[in-house]
């Protein structure tokens, strides 16, 4: 095993596909791999990728809350730099959470006990035992989103309204640590993510539509998603992602429309969304939004 502080790389992973796309991409560089797992949140899989390389990959199962364990085995495995990939759902991190000490004074300390300035002070913290935390997609950079329309179909007039709407209303809320996205039809703003997360928010529009009187409303029955990153998003965690999901949360709510910003947003398996969304009559248009 290569124990050079240089060659080796901490991931902490929360859920979802995004930390073994981070791991595959860390590999492909010739990284050695020390996986921090959440355990109420990693995929158990997690142990099975490792079996594959075990003079590579290492995964040490940990709960949320146990900060100094976290640092003494990024210490112990001589981790220098690490990343964190993956969600780690906003009402666990404010629920279930179990602090050990170190993370209980980190918690006193906060002005405002929202994601970022939880996620930042833990970040200081690593930082001042010697861990550097990358952005999350210093490894996967093609996955960023492009400029332009991806699918087939571009947005029409109507769903264009809604975008240039939803990219003022999103930038607002992004801005407020709200949540990243929006629900929009006809120029009415129907959904806003707080704590949920982007598939419940779409899930909540759809089933909030489904109550409307066909015959009192006067919504178009078409729903536009927009998904931004914050006006200063760190890009170290809490970056945006879309994929396959997303697609098939937005046609089970009736959307017809995503937008997200270019360069700020990942797509995860690019390929398979986009023709999914093709499948479904959905337009996929990725927008330089903050400039």
């Amino acid at each position: 095993m290569n124990d050079s502080k240089s060659n080796t790389l901490g991931l902490i992973a929360g859920n979802g596909h995004f930390p073994f796309l981070l791991l595959d991409a860390a590999r492909a560089h010739g990284l050695r791999v020390v996986v921090a797992a959440i355990k109420e949140e990693t995929d158990p899989e997690m142990d099975a990728r490792a079996a594959t390389e075990p003079e590579h990959i290492r995964v040490h199962w940990l709960s949320l809350g146990e900060l100094s364990k976290l640092i003494e085995t990024f210490q112990r495995e001589g981790v220098t730099r690490a990343v964190m990939a993956g969600q780690v759902k906003h009402k666990q991190i404010f629920s279930s959470i179990r602090p050990d000490w170190r993370l209980a004074k980190l918690l006193l300390n906060l002005r405002t006990r929202n994601t970022d300035m939880l996620l930042g002070a833990v970040a200081k913290v690593l930082e001042d035992e010697g861990i550097t935390l990358l952005s999350s997609t210093a490894f996967l950079e093609p996955m960023l989103a492009p400029a332009g329309v991806l699918t087939q179909r571009a947005p029409d007039a109507t769903e264009s309204s809604d975008i240039e709407y939803g990219l003022r209303v999103a930038r607002g809320i992004a801005g407020f640590d709200l949540g990243q996205t929006v629900v929009v039809a006809a120029g009415v703003c129907v959904a806003v993510e707080a704590m949920e997360g982007t598939d419940a928010t779409i899930a909540r529009a759809g089933a909030l539509f489904r109550t409307l009187d066909d015959d009192a409303s006067t919504l178009a029955r078409r729903l536009t998603v927009v998904k931004v990153a914050k006006p200063n998003q760190d890009m170290r965690f809490d970056v945006p992602v879309v994929g396959v999901p997303t697609i098939a949360a937005m046609r089970e709510a009736g959307a017809t429309c995503l937008c997200v910003e270019a360069g700020r947003t990942l797509i995860f398996d690019c390929d398979a969304m986009v023709a999914a969304a093709d499948e479904a009559g959905i337009a996929i248009t990725g927008d330089a939004i903050f400039g």
